[in-house]
């Protein structure tokens, strides 16, 4: 490997988390107290990543800003209780732990940049007591949402590192769209929430389908 610092930037949710089942009943309790119907939990799969005022959008009827922020609150007042109500946070991917350790074995720094809000960023890594091993966090309260860049571009800027030195590992198009508008290599996950073809339609330099086969990726895109 060069002397230049190398990093990977993780999505959260659907990447190294499973949390649809939390942000589906979230968003049924958060839709039923502003008097409309629970969206479909394939509805809600298909937003998972976007920033939550714009995910909320896609999901209700045209409604004013005023009602979109409500539901907005509501949803994560329900998501931090459903966490609390559980006595724990979403459960890791088989092999995601194996995986971030073997990669800063290698000296490649990691980073988070999630669509998910920084309250629920910090819980998650904490209670699987990974906060450590990430060098930066970049959550929904820090920087515009996905596919915007800017999440992306301030992980590597927290430790200087180059765009052709970093990769970019998520489960969705719009994790694939903010590394290209970054322009940083994608590493597609297919365990997440958003199916093959509609990760490939996105160009990922590369597709995995198990946390085994990611740092032989990882490493044939910047570990040289």
């Amino acid at each position: 490997m060069s002397g230049r610092l190398k990093m990977a930037v993780f999505d959260l949710d659907g990447t190294l988390v499973d949390s649809l089942g939390h942000i589906a009943r979230a968003m049924a309790t958060a839709f039923t107290a502003a008097d409309l119907a629970p969206p479909p939990v394939a509805a809600v799969r298909a937003i998972i990543g976007l920033p939550l005022a714009t995910a909320v959008t896609h999901l209700a009827p045209p409604l004013p800003s005023a009602r979109i922020e409500t539901i907005v609150a509501a949803y994560k007042d329900s998501y931090h209780a459903q966490v609390v109500a559980a006595a724990g946070v979403e459960p890791l991917y088989e092999g995601a732990r194996a995986a971030l350790d073997a990669l800063a074995a290698a000296d490649c720094l990691l980073a988070v940049a999630t669509g998910k809000g920084r309250r629920g960023l910090i819980n998650v890594l904490e209670g699987h007591n990974l906060r450590n091993h990430f060098i930066s966090l970049q959550s929904a309260d820090d920087a515009p949402g996905k596919p915007h860049p800017a999440m992306l571009l301030q992980a590597l800027d927290t430790a200087g590192v180059a765009p052709e030195d970093a990769v970019m590992i998520g489960d969705t198009s719009f994790d694939m769209e903010m590394a290209r508008n970054a322009a940083v290599a994608a590493v597609a996950v297919t365990w997440g929430y958003h199916d093959r073809r509609r990760l490939a339609e996105h160009g990922p330099a590369a597709t995995i389908d198990d946390f085994r086969q990611l740092y032989p990726a990882v490493e044939s895109l910047i570990l040289r």
